[in-house]
């Protein structure tokens, strides 16, 4: 499926976003592959829940991977595609009594992205019942086990190579649904505590922590929750997550985030790494902004 001149801000978290010159969505790995042998310089997104979209466009080619959701689940062993999100992984694993998904209940991103920075939260991450991930490298499907994606903190190889995730094998615990459902609930709750619900619109996360520290802490230690910018500003009840009142544009967050990581550069002398990713580069304050701060 292709769509031209596509409104993008209606599938972002964000709710931000401006037209993409061509958006591909594809429903197979067949049709997928196809894709990108005939577009090798296309963007692969998942479903932008961590991805800021310029609001004046992006002119290039994107492939949406959303609709891509096979799941086949094996005695203990779970095999996905690449555009399932989260929290329905989390909820086939839990009706299959198998523990290791529970984190992603809460996830509003899809496999691919949880893959390729090693997403984690409640002392869960994607890459602890991981066993091995199929990618397409430009020329090739491969095979990579869990010790050749080199994962660590939000981070893979996918980040150092072009690599796109297309499917993962993964090796869960068999233990009771009561069990797993109680960590699901907790989960969920902490969540509701700690970070705002998409109904919200935002991106997650805005900056990763640096090594042992926090990077809510140091925001909010500079005041961050009382900063704002055109139509954003810093959730009140965490300093690193950025809201969108319903008016804000990409430029707006991006000069908000560059106050936010300047304040605390100021203070502690620590440059904070955005988690967040940026697609557009038709504006040059935002490709001079992204620069500053660091934004791949």
């Amino acid at each position: 499926m292709l769509e031209n001149d596509f409104d993008i801000s209606k599938l972002t978290s964000f709710k931000i976003g401006g037209k993409i010159k061509k958006v591909y969505l594809p429903e197979t790995v067949d049709e997928f592959i196809e894709i990108l042998e005939k577009e090798p310089d296309a963007k692969v997104l998942g479903n932008l829940s961590n991805t800021l979209v310029s609001s004046f466009g992006y002119d290039g080619t994107v492939i949406i991977t959303t609709k891509m959701q096979n799941v086949c689940v094996e005695d203990t062993k779970i095999t996905a595609e690449c555009g399932i999100k989260g929290p329905k992984l989390s909820k086939i694993a839990l009706g299959n009594g198998l523990s290791g998904f529970e984190f992603m209940i809460g996830f509003p991103g899809s496999l691919g992205g949880n893959i390729f920075m090693n997403a984690s939260a409640n002392n869960q991450c994607i890459s602890d019942k991981l066993c091995s991930v199929k990618c397409f490298d430009g020329l090739n499907i491969k095979d990579y086990s869990k010790d050749e994606m080199e994962f660590s903190y939000r981070h893979s190889i996918c980040s150092e190579k072009r690599m796109i995730v297309l499917s993962a094998v993964f090796e869960l615990e068999k233990i009771d649904r009561s069990i797993i459902e109680e960590k699901m609930n907790d989960i969920l709750t902490f969540r509701k505590t700690h970070q705002p619900s998409l109904a919200l619109p935002n991106c997650g996360s805005v900056f990763k922590n640096p090594e042992n520290n926090s990077a809510g802490r140091l925001l909010e230690s500079i005041g961050a929750k009382n900063m704002q910018q055109g139509g954003v500003h810093v959730w009140e009840n965490h300093a690193n997550f950025i809201i969108n009142e319903g008016s804000g544009t990409s430029l707006d967050v991006l000069m908000l985030m560059y106050k936010m990581s300047g304040a605390v550069e100021q203070k502690y002398g620590i440059k904070l790494m955005p988690e967040v990713r940026f697609l557009g580069g038709n504006n040059k304050d935002e490709v001079e902004l992204c620069g500053k701060l660091g934004i791949k």
